[in-house]
Formats: structure tokens, C-alpha cells, sequence
């Protein structure tokens, strides 16, 4: 499973990204570090090349060590290069997701509170739509030079190209480098309700999360690491990227997933490793099979879940690994399938107890269970700044979470009398789509904009693929009104991301609710057979074709 880490006694510049990238860049310098699918290449010294050019001129921009700056950047090699640029300069980025507009990207500004936004110019539209509703964006830097929208957000902030940036000193910063116990990034995560929260990660925390996923996968500088998940997850840019320059790896990046290309472009770049939701390794094996099925290099693949319904079949058919692991952006990876084992399905492995407490405690009393007493996951750490610090701008969320020093994940499962881990279900009201975890009350304030909607509830039904959800959307209309479905789809498809438009919609007289009249999602119809539920699928409406 590869060498283990020791826990240090006392955590050095190992422990930071910066910290990480100057080790690689001595040690593995004129090897291939980055290759961007129909893109760019670069070694470790180009890599590190393209960072320092950019913290300089960020650091003359006025950017310094812990500032925020919001990154809002697709998967190219620039979002590689800001971030480390960030956090060589000792600030603190602040990833959102790209697919963000309207009200949850203004949620997410406006809780950053920086007062700097990198965005390329694909995405600058999405900003500019909310400029007028952010409170401390003060400039928005635009990182590429392609031709774009006009490049003026109103007189209050001002927008600009890195290119003509001013470059500053960065010497104090190479001199007095970031510590494992500051800020290196925010993560957003949605959790079970409200809008999304972020992650306060330390140094500590992504560091460990990069050796750790470099270590139990045995990755070496001889792998080549194939990653199309986006740079604001953990998955994309610690457990892959950080950890492939960990250890002097290639990491090629791909700006998204289709499965009917994911093999071709594993084969056609040599990968040896890479990463994927359960739901997304499901799509795969739902293609017909081919000769080609084993013709690669790749003998690793890491996810969460490895669905147990096609896990052996998976492993045979295409000639590879299936290393489940079981965690979460507030405290990283706890639970890592062993891979010197046989494959145990529908088990995430079990705690790495170096680095974490875990226990299964009763969601009522958060008095531990024994084994096979399904109960909640909750961790603490073994050592200080390796997990999150809390949640931005949310303290009554942060101790929510916190009880009897325990961090309480939401999640729930068992543990086998080997101490194998087994996760079961989610906390209720959240919904997970191909790899995103929604908040149900996100989708249910979007339709509530509607003028002809008074009550929305949105909950999660079966996709068809383990441990995967579509969204069924309950609606109660105005009087007199009637449903329009694809009329309210196009509606929300100008307010949500598109993996957070619902499949399903269905016209309710009421909604059921206590008496203090808060919505009772347990209570809400899941039949989605039902005749008088809307299916888009059924109805051969494709979301693009909503487009305005």
C-alpha cells in the first residue's frame, strides 16, 4: 500500500503547498509535472516558472500573506498556477465552484469576503452578472488573454489582465515561508441544509491529505496520474494534483468527464492512476463491453464508493483496482481500502488510527456502538492543523458540528468485528449527484424566485447508480395556476448549476410541514412511477435545449 507516513514531532515546511512544490521542483525539476488534455505541457521547473511570474505580479497587485482571494477558474493550467501562486505569497485561495451563478455565487463572494476575484474570461459573464450584489470585491483579475465580454463591471470594480499587472517583491515571502498551521484554502461544501459552507483548511490539512493519497496508492515519480475532477474539490486538488507533485509524478488534467471517452484518453496518456466517483465508474461499466476494455496501463483507480453491485465484475472486466476510501472535505481522508487485500465490496476500508480518532456513536445519546450498530461517523484528530478550522463566516455551523470533541460527519454506517468501515446513507435533506453533494434548500429557494411557485421541496430519489441521486422537486402553484415543467426547468436553469436542476418535478396541493410550520422532508411522496410525476428524461427534454 506504499510507505507509510510517520507523524512527525513537529510539522516543518513539509507540511505547506509551497513547501511541497519547492521540494519538487529541486528534486524532479526537468521532469513532466503537467499536462492539460489538448493543451499544454510543462516540467517542474516550467511549472514553477509560471507560478513565481504570476505571485509576483499578484503580489504587486497588493496580495499578502493570508488575504483571500477567490479563484473561479476551470481546469486548465491556469487554475493550477493561481493556486500555487496564491499560496506562495502566504494567501489563502478561495476555489468556488465554476458552475456558481446568482444567488449561490454571490453567497459565496460575498462570505469570502476578499477582496479579489481570478477568473478566465469564459467565466467573467457569470461574475459580472452579480457585481452589483457583492459587498467587499474590490477587483477581478483576469487571467487569460482570449477575447471575452467588455472588460467593465460598472465603476466600482475595476477589472483587469494579469498581464498588465505591476510585478512586486516576493522575497519575504520565499524567506519566511507559510506554516502548517495557516489558512491554504477554503472549500466549499453544501452539507446537509442551508447554503454552501466553507472549509477552513490549514497547510496541515491539505498536505496531509496530498502524502496521504500519494502513500496508500503507491504512487511513485514513474505514475502518471489522469484527474478530470474540477480544482475547487479536495479530489481534484489535493488528493491529485498535490499529491501527484508530491512525489514527482505527472498529473494529466482533463476539463471534465464523459465515460465514453474516459478510457481512450487514460490509454492515449499512458495513466497509470486515477480517481472517480462511484456513479461515474457505474456509466463506464454500463458501455458495452470491448476488446480494448484492458488495452491501458492504468492498475489503480480511487474512489468513493466502488459500487459492490459491479465492484469484482469492474476489477475483472478492465484489469484494474478499485481502492475505496471513505471521507470528507472537513477532515479529509480517514477510511482507505488496503490494497495489499482482497477486494472487500461495499467497505471503504478502515481508519488510518495514526492520524485519526474514529468511532460510530449513537446519533441520539453520541455514546459509541459496537460493531454492526449502524450510527454516525464522527472523527477527531491525532495531530494539531490536519483538519478543517472551521467554517468561514459560520461559527454557530462550526460548533454545531462540534459536540463532546467529536466532529459529527452526518454520515452513517458500521463497523464489522475486523474494524472494517461500512458507510450506509447520508444525513437526511442532502442530495448527491454525480460526485456534488446539494443542499436541498439551494434548489428550494431557486424555485421559490418563481412568480407562479408559493412552496417548493426538493429531495433526493434513486438514480439507478449506487450511492448516487436524482432530484425530485415538489412544487405548490399559485391558485388557478397549473405546471409548466419545461418552462420552470429553463427558469432554473438560470439560477442553478446544471447538476442541481431537477429530473423530476411534481405539482403538490400542499406541502407537509409542522405546526411550527417547518417542511418535513421525511414526510414527501419519492415515487417517481407515479403518473403524475413529471420525468424530463421521459419527456426527451435535454437541458442544453433550455437554454436562452
Amino acid at each position: 500500500m506504499g510507505a507509510c507516513i510517520a507523524r512527525p514531532d513537529r510539522m516543518d515546511e513539509d507540511w505547506t503547498v509551497p513547501g511541497i512544490l519547492r521540494k519538487s521542483v529541486l528534486d524532479y525539476g526537468d521532469r513532466p509535472s503537467l499536462q492539460i488534455v489538448n493543451g499544454i505541457q510543462e516540467t517542474y521547473a516550467q511549472t514553477w516558472d509560471s507560478v513565481i511570474r504570476l505571485a509576483r505580479r499578484l503580489a504587486g497587485h497588493g496580495i499578502g500573506r493570508q488575504d483571500r482571494v477567490i479563484l473561479m477558474l476551470g481546469n486548465t493550467h491556469l487554475s493550477v498556477h493561481a493556486w500555487l501562486a496564491v499560496n506562495l505569497l502566504g494567501a489563502v485561495d478561495v476555489n468556488v465552484n465554476t458552475g456558481f451563478k446568482g444567488g449561490s455565487l454571490i453567497h459565496a463572494i460575498n462570505l469570502s469576503q476578499a477582496p479579489t476575484l481570478l477568473v478566465t474570461s469564459d467565466l467573467l459573464p457569470a461574475v459580472l452578472n452579480v457585481a452589483g450584489e457583492v459587498g467587499h470585491l474590490a477587483s477581478i483579475v483576469v487571467l487569460d488573454q482570449a477575447e471575452g465580454p467588455d472588460m467593465t463591471a460598472g465603476p466600482r470594480i475595476p477589472i483587469v489582465s494579469a498581464q498588465d499587472l505591476d510585478e512586486g517583491s516576493i522575497a519575504q515571502a520565499l524567506e519566511e515561508p507559510v506554516k502548517p498551521w495557516e489558512t491554504a484554502s477554503v472549500i466549499f461544501t453544501s452539507g446537509t441544509s442551508g447554503a454552501p459552507k466553507g472549509a477552513i483548511m490549514p497547510h496541515g490539512q491539505v498536505a496531509l491529505l496530498a502524502k496521504l493519497a500519494a502513500s496508500k496508492m503507491g504512487m511513485t515519480r514513474e505514475d502518471v496520474f489522469f484527474s478530470f475532477y474540477p480544482m475547487y474539490h479536495m479530489a481534484g486538488k489535493f488528493m491529485s494534483v498535490l499529491a501527484a507533485l508530491s512525489v514527482g509524478a505527472k498529473l494529466v488534467m482533463d476539463s471534465g468527464f464523459k465515460p465514453e471517452e474516459w478510457l481512450d484518453r487514460i490509454r492515449s496518456h499512458g495513466a497509470t492512476m486515477t480517481a472517480a466517483h462511484g456513479p461515474m465508474l457505474e456509466m463506464v461499466y454500463a458501455l458495452p463491453p470491448s476488446p480494448k476494455d484492458r488495452d491501458h496501463r492504468l492498475r489503480l483507480i480511487r474512489t468513493a464508493p466502488f459500487p459492490k453491485r459491479i465492484a469484482g465484475d469492474f476489477e475483472r472486466r478492465f484489469g484494474v483496482r478499485g481502492m475505496e476510501v471513505w471521507g470528507m472535505t472537513e477532515v479529509g481522508v480517514v477510511c482507505w481500502a488496503d490494497m495489499r487485500e482482497p477486494l472487500r465490496a461495499g467497505s471503504c476500508g478502515r481508519p488510518d488510527t495514526d492520524w485519526y480518532e474514529f468511532a460510530v456513536l449513537d446519533p441520539a445519546t453520541d455514546m459509541p456502538l459496537p460493531p454492526k450498530s449502524p450510527g454516525e461517523f464522527a472523527v477527531r484528530p491525532r495531530l494539531p492543523w490536519t483538519i478543517m478550522q472551521g467554517y468561514l463566516g459560520m461559527p454557530e455551523r462550526t460548533v454545531e458540528c462540534w459536540r463532546n470533541l467529536w466532529f459529527h460527519t452526518g454520515d452513517f454506517g458500521y463497523v464489522d468485528d475486523d474494524g472494517n468501515v461500512y458507510f450506509l446513507d447520508r444525513a437526511k435533506d442532502r442530495i448527491r449527484r454525480r460526485a456534488e453533494n446539494i443542499s436541498a434548500g439551494d434548489i428550494e429557494a431557486a424555485a421559490l424566485l418563481h412568480p407562479l411557485i408559493v412552496e417548493a421541496a426538493a429531495v433526493g430519489v434513486p438514480s439507478g447508480y449506487e450511492g448516487d441521486d436524482d432530484i425530485l422537486l415538489h412544487v405548490v402553484m399559485r391558485p388557478g395556476s397549473i405546471l409548466d415543467p419545461a418552462e420552470v426547468l429553463a427558469f432554473l436553469l438560470q439560477r442553478l448549476p446544471h447538476f442541481m436542476v431537477p429530473r423530476y418535478l411534481n405539482q403538490l396541493p400542499t406541502l407537509p410541514r409542522t405546526v411550527t410550520g417547518k417542511l418535513q422532508h421525511a414526510l414527501l411522496p419519492r415515487a417517481v412511477d407515479d403518473a403524475d410525476v413529471w420525468d424530463r428524461k421521459r419527456a426527451n427534454i435535454a437541458l442544453r435545449s433550455l437554454r436562452t
